[in-house]
């Protein structure tokens, strides 16, 4: 716990979302996805910081924590998850390029050892905003990015966060792709899985 103290960390919120019905059918089996959100202190707000690197070190930690979480919500071992996304909403008083410190050097290593693999490079999203704005994680297949019915995102929001001096960081994690998907393309009984892509 000395660790979460140490990167700022206020609060986790851990969300699941299940679909039984779309489109006003029946699914054979709900698709779930669930999202864990970390409430961080950002060190470097209201403030221009040449080097980043602690909150990279942020992003380390949080790539192991927060599909953890998440992957414990949905009641699944890492390799069952089929699709997974990233992002981050930077309060007032920090910059997008935070967001981007947290998201991509340091985070998606430790978020891949916990899935067991996921070849493809995780889609994410960066904004700006006030505290209980929702911001959209998109979501792609883990191993195959050509995947289209797990093109998808998840809306996530925390009623309190970012304040002005915080960064929202999200990871969604599911365990099925969209509900009904019908508009072709590579499905996921063809993944290969070795490029990422295909």
């Amino acid at each position: 716990m000395s660790e979460y103290k140490q990167i700022g960390l206020r609060r986790i919120t851990t969300i699941v979302e299940e679909t039984l019905i779309e489109g006003g059918r029946k699914l054979d089996t709900p698709t779930r996805r669930a999202a864990s959100v970390a409430v961080i202190e950002n060190p470097f707000a209201d403030r221009y910081v040449e080097d980043l690197l602690p909150l990279m070190d942020v992003g380390r930690v949080l790539g192991r924590l927060l599909p953890e979480r998440a992957i414990a919500a949905l009641g699944i071992a890492g390799h069952e998850v089929e699709s997974f996304g990233k992002a981050a909403l930077v309060g007032e008083d920090g910059e997008l390029e935070h967001a981007a410190a947290l998201l991509h050097p340091e985070l998606g290593a430790p978020f891949r050892d916990v899935l067991g693999g996921g070849a493809a490079l995780i889609p994410s999203s960066k904004k700006r905003g006030a505290p209980g704005a929702p911001f959209d994680v998109p979501l792609g297949h883990k191993d195959a990015a050509r995947v289209r019915s797990h093109f998808d995102g998840m809306e996530v929001r925390v009623p309190d966060a970012p304040r002005a001096n915080e960064i929202a960081v999200a990871i969604v994690v599911t365990d099925s792709g969209r509900p009904h998907p019908r508009v072709g393309g590579l499905t996921k009984d063809k993944v290969q899985g070795k490029d990422g892509v295909v």
